[in-house]
């Protein structure tokens, strides 16, 4: 094929790859193709897209010609589309030069992009478009193609040892120049301070483009570093938006606007509201999403702590610091940190609570920890928890003190909410706590607080001091001390540029937040005791369900009581792991925050003695109000999660209960019958008899009053007096449907005809028997819980 051959067909190609935008082509469908299922596609697959492979041979054949391809701005992300929509450039530098205006009779807006960015927009946003493919099998999203795709040209573009492989050329001269800088087709106001690209820095001194391959190739890492960031972290509400929005900026850009209006620019942008429209856009990230996210974050920090050592001469740093080393130093906190800390928050804030949210969890715990990822491992020790977190990170962690302290507290607020006796929430408690309970970040982390809360002092020189060496912070500056100054400017630098110069800023170690941690170590002392009463109930239900007990009445069968909870499916393993993950969790925020041992000691009395004398649990949380009993939110609260309940019990007609698995479906009708024909004849009988005072009348009671009238049953929180209906005394037969019964009564016939008893004369002998024991039973008390039958 000729190049003008390729050209026309290379954006049929790459939606045939990866699918069309609006989703309706679904393409290869990479983040469902697996080895395991598909081995001949997902090789073929694999080979074909591998950064040496056919597709970017062709790519770099067509970015020598320097081809543009279109791609929509209305398939961005909301920010940025509504941004270029009011002709607002974003900060990011992918965007400069390449927004293009439709000709008349065009529809909407285009940038125009080389081939490498082409592939990699279509390659990035196959992620967000692709959501809703059909899949017919379980997929492990860290096993499909598209998973070690990312991976592959995350180690191709950003190496962690060397330097970026220069593109397969079939030129003499061997390299592929890098994009040309385009004139705007319409002048753009740029909102935020945005950064010069490190590729323009660099060629910038360069007499030719071939002069240093290291810097000409710099802007593949960079173009590719940040199409990923745009495309899977710049995602957030219209209210974050408003928020980033500086006075100084929205003046900017009001400016702007009454220009163009004045001038009756005829421009296809949208209106101020509806370009803001765009932003209540409800963006739902997968999970998948979030593991693809985790493998940037993780391959960022082992990219970035993959930067030599710099040198003791800063003459020297700047002549030997090749471009890679410089994006290596730069790349987290210009490229990904702002964007990472806004998705962060919104996942934190949007994802559903259940066990899901594990995912967001381990890519913010991976951001954490970037010594987990650096060249030089800790020696392995038999106890992993004793490693201490070097003082050499203290510069990282204070400028990503939100990352730390916000997202903490983000997190107890939704530990407070979730149900601890899971164990899969209560390992994200422990997760969280481990990790923070590492020696020396808290105290790192307090540091930083400490740094932030520095009163301003001599404002305009610290700017200046930023970039000052340790060598030469003396002279009329030694009054200040340096570091503390440095560190406090940028660590306050962080907090605004992320949340604003209004932010007020809750202290981490503050009484707030240590409140908070006080009610999440109640909490977790509550669960503790769910999770012992849960073990308990399971190991008695194991023990009734003996060969025994089988023939064992209990009360609960017959009045319909349950006594259980949802959560007896869990097992006895799994309630193991949840007091283990609770109780070593607790352990590790007594740790973090020094919490006092006899707070803690009297709050697990307090969960303790939520057992009343009888061994049951309290009933849930409840105000007397004229309506009768009603839930306060702790009472929802102790419902939700199991901590407490009502016991649920059948208040109406015994008679008509359910028939139950225990019983014969047929004698219960018959002997339903019965008894009704024998109640409706002799009713005024039975009354007479039972309104007698002597003996008779209390035998008579203690066999036919309807055990309503004397049971005392604790009823639902929402009616104060509910009236009992009185069916008046009465016989129930019912008893006698059930197969305990009946084979009880077989076992009792068998056993008497050893003894050469008939069935007359055992049954004789059984309603002697019984009559004594009634006789005995009323002369103790006619009080006691009713008979049944």
């Amino acid at each position: 094929f000729s190049l003008k051959e390729l050209h026309g067909i290379f954006p049929w190609l790459v939606e045939s790859i990866f699918g069309s935008l609006d989703g309706i082509i679904v393409g290869w469908n990479l983040r469902c193709l697996q080895g395991r299922t598909n081995p001949t596609e997902y090789s073929v697959a694999l080979d074909f897209l591998d950064p040496s492979g056919p597709m970017m041979k062709l790519v770099y054949k067509l970015q020598a010609e320097e081809y543009r391809y279109d791609f929509p701005v209305s398939y961005l992300p909301g920010p940025v589309k509504a941004s270029i929509q009011e002709q607002v450039l974003p900060e990011c530098s992918l965007y400069h030069n390449k927004v293009q205006f439709p000709s008349s009779g065009g529809l909407g807006l285009n940038l125009a992009l080389n081939p490498f960015e082409y592939y990699m927009f279509y390659f990035a946003i196959s992620l967000i478009t692709q959501k809703n493919s059909p899949v017919t099998h379980h997929v492990s999203p860290s096993n499909s193609a598209y998973f070690i795709l990312v991976d592959t040209y995350l180690k191709c573009f950003l190496p962690t040892e060397g330097s970026v492989l220069p593109p397969p050329s079939s030129n003499p001269g061997g390299a592929i120049p890098s994009p040309t800088p385009r004139s705007p087709a319409v002048p753009f106001t740029s909102y935020g301070m945005h950064h010069t690209s490190l590729l323009k820095r660099h060629i910038a001194h360069q007499p030719s483009v071939n002069a240093d391959p290291a810097s000409q190739e710099i802007w593949r890492s960079e173009t590719l570093l940040q199409i990923f960031v745009e495309m899977w972290l710049h995602h957030y509400s219209l209210e974050m938006y408003q928020k980033m929005q500086s006075p100084h900026v929205k003046l900017e850009v009001l400016h702007y606007r009454l220009s163009i209006s004045s001038k009756h620019h005829g421009s296809p942008a949208q209106s101020s509201y509806q370009a803001l429209h765009a932003y209540q856009e409800s963006f739902k990230p997968t999970e998948e999403h979030v593991l693809v996210v985790r493998l940037l974050v993780k391959h960022l920090h082992a990219f970035s702590n993959s930067l030599k050592p710099e040198p003791l001469s800063p003459s020297a740093h700047s002549h030997t610091a090749s471009p890679l080393e410089e994006f290596k130093r730069v790349v987290i906190p210009r490229f990904v940190q702002e964007k990472l800390y806004i998705f962060l928050q919104h996942c934190f804030g949007h994802w559903p609570l259940d066990a899901s949210f594990r995912a967001v969890l381990e890519m913010w715990l991976s951001y954490l920890q970037p010594w987990r990822y650096a060249p030089e491992k800790p020696p392995q020790s038999a106890e992993p928890l004793l490693r201490s977190v070097s003082e050499k990170w203290a510069a990282f962690i204070q400028e990503n003190l939100l990352m730390y302290t916000k997202l903490f507290v983000g997190f107890l607020n939704r530990a407070l909410r979730t149900d601890l006796v899971s164990p899969k929430n209560a390992l994200m408690v422990f997760r969280v706590a481990k990790v923070f309970a590492q020696p020396n970040l808290a105290e790192m982390i307090l540091k930083g607080e400490q740094l932030f809360l520095e009163p301003e002092l001599v404002i305009p020189h610290r700017q200046h001091r930023l970039f000052m060496t340790p060598t030469l912070g003396g002279s009329f500056f030694s009054s200040w001390p340096p570091t503390i100054t440095d560190a406090s400017f940028k660590v306050k630098s962080h907090v605004y540029s992320l949340e604003g110069q209004d932010f007020q800023y809750k202290q981490m170690f503050g009484t707030e937040v240590r409140n908070l941690v006080l009610k999440l170590a109640q909490l977790i002392c509550q669960a503790q005791q769910t999770a012992k009463s849960i073990s308990d109930h399971s190991a008695e239900t194991m023990a009734s369900q003996s060969f025994f007990s089988w023939f064992r009445f209990t009360p609960s069968e017959m009045n319909g009581s349950y006594t259980g909870n949802d959560l007896d499916e869990i097992g006895q393993d799994s309630i193991k792991k949840t007091d283990e993950y609770l109780e070593k969790a607790l352990e590790y925020l007594c740790q973090i925050f020094k919490l006092n041992e006899a707070q803690l000691t009297q709050m697990m009395m307090k969960c303790g003695t939520a057992q009343d004398e009888n061994g049951k649990k309290q009933l849930p949380d409840c105000i007397e109000s004229e309506d009768g009993l009603i839930l306060t939110p702790l009472g929802r609260y102790q419902i939700i999660n199991g901590l407490r309940r009502f016991e649920v019990q059948y208040q109406g007609d015994t008679e008509l209960q359910p028939i139950r698995s225990y019983e014969n479906a047929t004698l219960v009708r018959l002997l339903f019958r019965l008894s009704s024909v024998l109640n409706e004849r002799f009713a005024d009988q039975m009354d007479v008899l039972c309104s007698r005072e002597d003996f008779v009348g209390r035998l008579c009671r203690y066999h036919l009053t309807n055990p309503h009238l004397i049971q005392k049953i604790r009823y639902s929180p929402v009616v104060k007096d509910r009236t009992s209906q009185n069916w008046g005394p009465r016989i129930s037969l019912r008893f006698l449907a059930s197969y305990r019964t009946l084979i009880s009564l077989l076992m009792i016939y068998f056993i008497a005809s050893w003894f050469y008893i008939g069935p007359v004369g055992c049954t004789f002998i059984i309603l002697i028997g019984y009559f004594l024991y009634a006789v005995i039973m009323t002369f103790f008390s006619e009080g006691w819980k009713p008979h049944e039958h």
